[in-house]
């Protein structure tokens, strides 16, 4: 697939995050070999992206989310694949995380368990950055009700090189953009376009300003958002657009972005 090429010698220079917690977590076994809470709150399942160019930020993502798991009482597991995804298996997570798990090549069962997941409300969601990717990649049609989802949007580019940008709060007042301010700097992300805004479907919580890239670049869309809840859906859900890279989590206001996203998107 051409997309692919294109990213894999995009990012050969992706720098993995250097931090203490991250390499004694795998020298111990891997980052699910983290102590989690004991009798949690509510139960988590993450589905993440084996490998490739995601890895270093779904590694951190596993060290991050151990914290959070013994700091807020929740439990988390992972899976690699939907392979096991059905009514029975979701039934026992109130949340489920989309960690840079692109929405094409689910199986069959997984895809109808999914849906009625989201549309009776039976768990809330978050998806991250690879969530988006709709379009037909690697011989796979696009799942058009993921795109309903997602605002009725439909990938068409991303910047390969690299801008930050300045990410202005739109929604000041919801508990997913509590505590961020006005606006907050994301740094060198490779925003991705869509061919239409979802924002006539989608309630948008944050928007980048497209103007304020650096280093500029020609690939724009107007307007941008780029943080978003899907309300006509019963499941609480929120899509974060950020997530490439691992020094996100080094980043103040995308960990609470994503821990003001956890604990919204898990309560009903």
């Amino acid at each position: 697939m051409a997309l692919s090429n294109q990213h894999q010698s995009s990012f050969r220079s992706l720098r993995c995050l250097p931090t203490l917690a991250l390499a004694l977590a795998v020298w111990v076994g891997g980052p699910s070999a983290i102590a989690q809470a004991p009798s949690p709150k509510f139960r988590v399942v993450a589905i993440s992206e084996v490998g490739g160019i995601h890895k270093p930020f779904v590694d951190a993502a596993k060290v991050w989310l151990a914290g959070e798991a013994l700091t807020d009482e929740f439990s988390i597991d992972y899976i690699e694949d939907t392979d096991k995804i059905n009514d029975a298996f979701l039934s026992r997570y109130q949340l489920f995380i989309q960690l840079n798990y692109p929405p094409y090549a689910w199986k069959p069962t997984a895809v109808a368990a999914f849906q009625r997941y989201i549309e009776e409300g039976r768990g809330g969601w978050i998806g991250f950055h690879h969530a988006t990717l709709l379009g037909e990649f690697d011989g796979y049609p696009m799942w058009p009700w993921f795109s309903s989802f997602m605002g009725g949007i439909r990938f068409t580019k991303y910047i390969p090189t690299f801008v930050s940008g300045k990410v202005n709060v739109e929604a000041s007042s919801h508990e997913v953009m509590k505590g961020l301010g006005n606006s907050f700097e994301i740094k060198d992300e490779e925003w991705y376009t869509y061919d239409k805004s979802p924002r006539a479907n989608v309630h948008v919580l944050a928007s980048v300003d497209e103007s304020s890239y650096s280093p500029t670049t020609t690939i724009k869309m107007g307007d941008h958002p780029v943080v978003w809840t899907n309300e006509h859906y019963k499941a609480r859900n929120v899509y974060i657009f950020m997530g490439h890279h691992a020094e996100l989590f080094q980043d103040p206001a995308f960990t609470k972005l994503f821990h003001n996203a956890i604990v919204w998107a898990a309560h009903k």
